[in-house]
């Protein structure tokens, strides 16, 4: 009987040595996975600013004429690429705009608008496949702020 009770316990000791590794590395991998959580730029993941040309022609578009920047333009790399730009430009040619610069899109939406917009757009380039275009998807909402001005909120993406 002594012999038994000392098999179960030298076994004991190789299931808990052979266990160790496996704890170890599953510790390291939650700690990784937190720092990557908590600052994303752990893996390059908090925006840069870049020109606005650059982060409008990762959706296929350009500042249209007379435009004002407001703010940075945006970057943010991490799992997807995501461009962002902001921008005023005269009301009356907002509709122009996105007409000549999505020839194949959909009139632009007033009913539906995310975020209060009065006016928004919603591509989806894995439907409209454009080979000019590097993202998978863009999305232009327009806020009029008064009579002749409109603030334009862009923004492409990979998914």
């Amino acid at each position: 009987m002594n012999d038994a009770r000392r098999g179960r316990s030298w076994w004991g000791l190789v299931v808990a040595l052979a266990a160790l590794p496996v704890v170890i590395l599953g510790f390291l991998g939650w700690m990784a996975v937190s720092a990557a959580v908590v600052s994303r730029d752990f893996l390059g993941g908090n925006p840069e600013e870049v020109p606005c040309a650059e982060a409008l022609a990762f959706g296929g578009a350009r500042l249209p004429q007379g435009a004002q920047q407001v703010g940075a333009c945006e970057v943010t790399a991490w799992l997807d690429t995501h461009y962002s730009a902001e921008f005023r430009m005269p009301r009356a040619e907002v509709r122009d705009w996105l007409a000549d610069t999505y020839l194949y899109a959909p009139d632009p939406d007033t009913e539906f608008c995310l975020d209060d917009a009065d006016l928004c757009l919603e591509l989806d380039f894995m439907v409209h496949s454009d080979p000019e275009v590097s993202a998978d998807a863009v999305q232009v909402y327009v806020t009029y702020e008064d009579a002749d001005t409109a603030r334009v909120r862009f923004s492409a993406f990979t998914v």
